[in-house]
């Protein structure tokens, strides 16, 4: 597995976590919590998965529809149609 540089992922955690903020009313400390633990954030930690070819909507997008549905591949920007 090739790793998502640490820098491309602070940018990432950054941004999808202030969408988060502005969108659900977390507090940012709840938000990089629920980002980072998450099946999303683990896809794009895995370079090789490219996740980080998609914009911070896209990342918020994936990441709500894990959340719903439990799995990210469910989102329209992952799902295989």
């Amino acid at each position: 597995m090739k790793r998502t540089t640490p820098e491309n992922l602070e940018c990432y955690d950054m941004e999808v976590v202030e969408m988060m903020v502005e969108k659900y009313n977390l507090s940012p400390m709840d938000a990089l919590r629920q980002f980072t633990q998450s099946k999303t954030h683990a896809l794009l930690e895995d370079a090789d998965c490219g996740l980080i070819s998609f914009g911070f909507g896209a990342l918020l997008d994936i990441w709500e529809a894990e959340k719903i549905t439990g799995d990210p591949r469910n989102s329209v920007y992952l799902r295989e149609e």
